[in-house]
């Protein structure tokens, strides 16, 4: 995959697009004369609920802007696989039976789903691949750039680290999710040469648990006092390894990445427990798949390549339209500056009692 940083904010991107008089560029359907009108429903397929962004970000703003760009009377059809790939084709075959206008789908397994794509192409039911790239004959791909976060990650480590006999442990992702292959790509481009690698494996369905218990065996192998940092791949699994070195004693702790901006990982950055996570605007990508699946379906040609100027490939089919967004580290020094500011979490939900000292140390009030 051509990796690229696209920075520009859904809702920017449409006043632009209303600027240059495109048509129904404004995102209002009531002004425009669309193959389908406003009466559409938006399947949401999600992968997993160890990680709770789907449930308390994606899908509520991917149904409220669907709602916004149809007058209201736009629908969502939603359901969570969690983590089972056959689960996920009954979903989806359900979906297809239904006869939804369009599916957005993060994928669980993006290899096995292929088949369940297909079906619904046959049925004249457009697929748009949401976070994880699926193969089979997709219409568009929407991510973050995986790539870069990686990098983030790896190069956020490298620099804390900073020694090239320091060992460290990579603990990445689930092999069936494509994002986890592209996240350790990325990483490993800023690792290589500059840190050892002890230990590295990937993480069955993102499960802390198992990052867990995995992360205890490093420790007992490597030595606790031998380990410089840890690559976790996202903040569910640095959860479980910060747990892990808990239990090993370890009551300062090396550097430790993660990915999503969790709030339990938010606030074990401003405890210094983690280090740093990857912020990504899920705002920014929920929105833009709305507008996506909304001019798809009502045939707005032009707003959605202009949405979907990106090209990418999958194992199955090659320059896909896509849109990358970009993505940006997140320390304790820009916790105000990202998270708040965007209005994921207000500073009451982070500095929490148990917090709150450790808050007003770096100025979090």
């Amino acid at each position: 995959m051509r990796r690229i940083a696209i920075s520009v904010a859904a809702s920017t991107m449409t006043l632009s697009l209303a600027g240059c008089g495109m048509l129904n560029a404004s995102g209002d359907a009531a002004e425009a004369s669309p193959t389908k009108g406003n009466d559409v429903t938006v399947g949401i397929l999600m992968p997993e609920k160890t990680n709770t962004r789907y449930a308390d970000f994606d899908y509520p703003i991917i149904k409220a802007k669907v709602a916004s760009l149809t007058n209201g009377q736009g629908r969502t059809a939603y359901a969570n696989a969690a983590s089972d790939a056959d689960v996920q084709a009954t979903q989806m075959q359900k979906m297809i039976d239904d006869k939804v206008d369009i599916i957005l789908l993060d994928a669980v397994d993006s290899h096995a789903i292929a088949g369940m794509v297909k079906k619904a192409k046959d049925a004249g039911i457009p697929v748009i691949a949401y976070d994880r790239l699926s193969e089979g004959p997709i219409d568009a791909y929407i991510s973050f750039d995986n790539e870069l976060v990686g990098e983030v990650q790896g190069r956020t480590l490298a620099e804390q680290v900073d020694n090239s006999s320091g060992k460290i442990v990579m603990v990445n992702g689930s092999p069936t999710d494509p994002n986890a292959k592209q996240f350790k790509a990325g990483a490993l481009s800023e690792l290589d040469g500059k840190v050892v690698i002890a230990d590295t494996w990937d993480t069955k369905d993102w499960n802390p648990d198992v990052a867990q218990a995995k992360m205890t065996k490093a420790i007992e192998r490597i030595g606790k006092s031998n380990i410089a940092g840890v690559y976790a791949a996202n903040d569910g699994m640095a959860g479980g390894v910060i747990k892990a070195f808990k239990a090993a004693g370890v009551t300062t702790m090396p550097p430790i990445t993660g990915q999503d901006a969790e709030l339990a990982g938010v606030q074990r950055i401003v405890a210094g427990q983690q280090y740093m996570s990857v912020y990504k605007s899920y705002p920014e990508e929920a929105e833009a798949a709305a507008q996506m699946a909304v001019a798809r379906i009502q045939g707005h040609d032009i707003q959605f390549d202009a949405l979907t100027r990106d090209k990418v490939d999958s194992p199955t089919n090659k320059n896909i339209p896509s849109l990358l967004v970009s993505v940006v580290a997140l320390t304790k020094d820009n916790i105000k500056d990202t998270v708040v500011a965007d209005g994921i979490y207000k500073i009451s939900d982070i500095c929490t009692a148990d917090y709150k000292a450790a808050c007003s140390a770096i100025g979090l009030k």
